[in-house]
């Protein structure tokens, strides 16, 4: 072989290591960490149910049953009385126990017993009774004139029971004439022309 033909041969060996070189460089910085075969990830999953936290609920003892089959416990410290309610627009009579520091009428509806209302704030007669037996406190009763009060009529929705007490419904109607009907009897008030012809000149 020719000196000149060494040189070639050379030359093409050379060209050649320096292309595997190159092809090896590029192939390292495409695929710099070897490739693996794609495979879904799976996560570990707890399948253990853990239990549920139970819900507390306040259970209070039965000492008063209400007349529906449910049970209302008043303060031990505080006295009870009975009340007797003869509902007359429904035609029956409600029995039940009501703590002297509380309004009977919410104490009925504790225990799901029905009576009539609409305020309940001692401003209307819709909850009015006439007292049969024992005697109740009803300071806040505005609803009823004082006079009425010493009849005996009450006002359920702020009154307090001071012993075993019997009472009946009345009609709305009833009471409202009782207290206002004479002041409705005496027909319009007369204008005084006068006396407004006065009041207006001395302002």
């Amino acid at each position: 072989m020719t000196r000149k033909n060494r040189r070639h041969y050379s030359y093409l060996i050379t060209m050649e290591i320096l292309h595997c070189h190159v092809s090896c460089s590029f192939s390292a910085l495409k695929h710099p960490f070897p490739r693996r075969h794609n495979s879904p990830v799976r996560f570990p999953v707890n399948t253990t149910r853990f239990p549920r936290r139970p819900t507390s609920e306040l259970q209070t003892s039965v000492s008063v049953p209400a007349e529906n089959g449910t049970a209302f416990s008043p303060s031990p410290s505080v006295p009870s009385h009975k009340v007797t309610v003869h509902d007359r627009q429904r035609d029956v009579v409600h029995e039940f126990f009501v703590p002297e520091d509380q309004y009977i009428l919410h104490t009925a509806e504790a225990q799901n017993i029905t009576l009539p209302f609409a305020c309940r704030h001692g401003c209307c007669t819709s909850c009015a009774v006439r007292v049969k037996s024992g005697q109740l406190r009803q300071p806040e009763a505005l609803g009823i004139s004082a006079e009425l009060r010493s009849q005996g009529y009450a006002l359920l929705c702020v009154g307090y029971p001071s012993s075993d007490l019997e009472v009946e419904t009345q009609d709305e109607d009833e009471v409202y004439w009782l207290q206002f009907g004479r002041y409705f009897a005496r027909g319009p008030v007369e204008r005084d022309d006068y006396a407004l012809e006065l009041a207006m000149g001395d302002e």
